[in-house]
């Protein structure tokens, strides 16, 4: 869950790259990243299962903000040293799930990146209304508009990468649950490969071209620039 990042990362040129705010810039976006955006994505999940009637992600204590339970080791670790990394799936129990597993699985799926579009529109509004108290103040006022206005990018970049029809994303939930019976085995079959897919995919930039674009536009739209 992260792939194209590295434009945020470029950001930090905007601040003193050779200074504290550089890496006062750095140490935002891993906090963001990591004990924002992931555990609200996860912990959305797990509520919409719960709401759907599949009490596993509860029983497992992944209701809840705290990032240690949502954190994946290796996909943290690769995300501070590349970008691209993942937090731990919820683990869903489709036959506890109400009406149509594929349905219901779609729904509980959706329920992360709708959490990460949610909070971008947050940290938008919070952005707008501080933005004039701002002013042209710089250095530490600089660095908070910079959080906010990265915090608003970051959970649209999230959610749309995390809607990408590719397994083992949220996207993929929602495709499979609108094919016939033939198409689902196939996603199935994919799912297995789709990891190194996405990395593959990550690393050639290919997911930057679809997701940077529309992230930049909506996050423009949303903090009024």
């Amino acid at each position: 869950m992260s792939g194209p990042l590295g434009g945020i990362y470029r950001g930090f040129q905007t601040l003193d790259s050779g200074g504290i705010y550089l890496i006062l810039a750095e140490l935002i976006v891993l906090v963001l990243l990591l004990l924002i955006a992931f555990p609200v994505h996860e912990m959305a999940h797990a509520l919409a299962a719960r709401w759907l009637g599949d009490d596993t992600a509860e029983r497992l204590g992944r209701v809840t903000l705290n990032p240690i339970r949502h954190l994946d080791p290796i996909g943290t670790v690769l995300f501070v040293l590349t970008g691209f990394g993942w937090a731990k799936p919820v683990p869903v129990t489709l036959h506890r799930l109400r009406g149509n597993p594929r349905t219901s699985f779609a729904l509980v799926a959706l329920a992360g990146p709708v959490s990460n579009l949610i909070l971008a529109v947050l940290f938008a509004l919070i952005f707008r209304t501080l933005l004039p108290a701002l002013g042209t103040a710089g250095g530490l006022a600089d660095v908070l508009a910079f959080a906010l206005s990265t915090a608003v990018s970051l959970n649209i970049i999230l959610a749309l990468f995390n809607l990408i029809p590719m397994p083992p994303l949220d996207g993929s939930r929602l495709l499979t649950a609108l094919l016939p019976a033939r198409g689902q085995a196939i996603a199935d079959q994919i799912e297995r490969y789709g990891l190194f897919i996405l990395i593959a995919l990550s690393f050639t930039g290919v997911l930057g071209m679809l997701i940077v674009r529309p992230a930049t536009l909506l996050t423009q739209l949303l903090l009024g620039r």
